[in-house]
């Protein structure tokens, strides 16, 4: 019998292994639908630099038994950017169709998610995606869509064009999927208190199935400065990457086509590397031949010469709104937080945030590790990550930290490329350079914990040693009265009061 070949969309991929896209079972479904739609609502927000309003509603359609799925509409609302509305059915009727392929921070990465989102819930309850959007112009668009999954296209059922009288501008997306919110509750909850923190400057509100509103509200209208996009690195290309630069190319010789499409190659180092290659500055780059492309990124990795990427493609949180996060989320008594310089992996720019945080509303047993990337909080697969790692390899005692001690630890890594192990964006991998990075920020706020916690220690130290002085020094008083046969007890307020002076100036 002949073997029959065929060939199977995008979507149609995804329909048969949504497994690998974080939609395991009915429960993480729900909690990967809600938490794609929210990243793009931020993303939205931050590419205006507009404070965001997240609207996330979850209402169950049907009864259902404790123990069976249930049919839920999900409905999330932004105040963002919008989309252009010739781009509105392929935003979310096309799998791998977005705008997330620049080269600059962003919280999605694949252009997958939301669209997975919207998949997953056809194929569970067989009804379309509503979606209305608005960049703010005098109409908003509203849309009824379904993914024709064989072809990965939208099929667009209604489309309606209404007169925005407010000027409103962001959009607003809601469609119907099988899922066990209950079984996702702590998930969901812990995941948008993650983003409450790491966003201090967004307003979330949350109304879940049972009819509990949920709001996490700013406290800063400050942000980070937005990501500008960046050109490739040339420790990060490849060959593929070379000819799609040289199909496209304008430039009719080799320099100038250094200076234009590589990050930080001015004409010195663009000179200076051909030299090294032995490849003609005249040479027209789309005159080279395969084996010549292939020595050229040879050439490219060993040449030393290459600036280091700068961080203008990166948006860290920075730590004072890092700090402000912590502080409305977690109330601690103690924070240190600190940023790394800009680092980089095979080309890939990027920064290592850390914070230390002890009291509070930290629990005394757990030592959670709260894991950010892109400012996504990272909430599954804790033990592959490579900032648990570090922690468990790090000997805490000799910053005086007990195991029953009220302690969390906090790693945002920012970059281009986040170095996730799996589509779903749940763990980072364990790149020494990354590693190394996290290993020292945390050493260096685990400093700061050791020196709060070693004045701690002395401040106790002194308020036993005072009030036992406190206590026996009237008695000695007395006693030395009695032996000396005086009537009168020397008067011992003022020595208490100097003591109490000296230990508060220690202090």
């Amino acid at each position: 019998m002949a073997q029959t070949f065929e060939e199977i969309s995008a979507a149609d991929f995804f329909y048969r292994n949504r497994d690998i896209a974080g939609f395991t079972n009915p429960a993480r479904a729900v909690f990967s639908s809600m938490r794609e739609l929210v990243e793009n609502a931020l993303d939205a927000s931050d590419l205006y630099s507009v404070s965001p309003d997240i609207y996330i509603r979850l209402s169950q359609e049907d009864e259902a038994e404790p123990d069976e799925i249930a049919v839920y509409t999900l409905r999330i609302e932004d105040n963002g950017s919008g989309i252009p509305p010739r781009h509105i059915p392929s935003a979310f009727g096309q799998v791998l169709f977005g705008s997330k392929y620049k080269l600059k921070q962003a919280r999605g990465t694949f252009g997958l998610g939301g669209t997975m989102a919207i998949l997953y819930g056809q194929i569970t309850t067989h009804k379309p995606v509503y979606v209305a959007s608005s960049t703010g112009t005098s109409k908003i668009y509203k849309y009824k869509l379904m993914i024709d999954i064989q072809r990965n296209r939208p099929l667009i059922l209604d489309r309606k064009i209404q007169i925005n009288k407010d000027k409103w501008r962001g959009t607003i997306v809601e469609f119907c999927l099988e899922g066990d919110y209950f079984r996702a509750m702590p998930k969901i909850l812990e995941y948008l208190k993650q983003t409450a923190l790491v966003t201090p400057y967004a307003n979330i509100t949350f109304i879940d199935p049972k009819g509990r509103l949920y709001k996490f509200t700013r406290v800063t209208t400050k942000m980070p400065p937005p990501p500008k996009e960046t050109l490739p690195h040339p420790y990060g290309v490849d060959v593929e990457t070379i000819q799609r630069l040289i199909r496209i190319t304008p430039c009719r010789n080799m320099l100038d086509f250094m200076k234009t499409h590589f990050h930080r190659v001015g004409e010195n180092i663009a000179h200076h590397f051909l030299e090294f290659a032995g490849i003609s500055e005249r040479k027209n780059p789309k005159k080279l031949k395969p084996h010549e492309i292939v020595r050229l990124v040879r050439m490219i990795k060993r040449f030393k010469g290459f600036l280091p990427p700068d961080a203008s493609c990166l948006s860290p949180l920075g730590e004072e709104l890092l700090k402000a996060g912590i502080l409305k989320e977690l109330k601690p008594e103690f924070t240190a937080v600190f940023q790394r310089k800009p680092s980089t992996y095979s080309g890939h720019p990027f920064i290592v945030e850390t914070a230390i945080v002890y009291g509070g509303d930290v629990p005394k047993d757990d030592f959670p590790v709260y894991r950010f990337a892109n400012r996504i909080p990272l909430l599954y697969d804790e033990a592959s990550d490579v900032s648990v790692k570090v922690i468990r390899s790090i000997n805490w005692r000799r910053y005086k930290v007990l195991p029953d001690m009220p302690i969390a630890i906090l790693v945002h890594v920012c970059s281009t490329k986040v170095p996730y192990k799996t589509v779903g964006k749940e763990f980072i991998a364990d790149r020494p350079e990354v590693k190394r990075e996290i290993l020292n920020g945390i050493r260096e706020v685990a400093r700061q914990l050791q020196r709060f916690l070693t004045k701690r220690e002395h401040v106790e130290k002194e308020r036993r040693r005072l009030s036992v002085f406190s206590k026996y020094l009237p008695k000695i008083a007395r006693f030395s009265t009695e032996l000396a046969g005086k009537e009168k007890t020397p008067d011992i307020k003022k020595l208490l009061r100097t003591v109490r002076k000296l230990e508060e100036e220690k202090k």
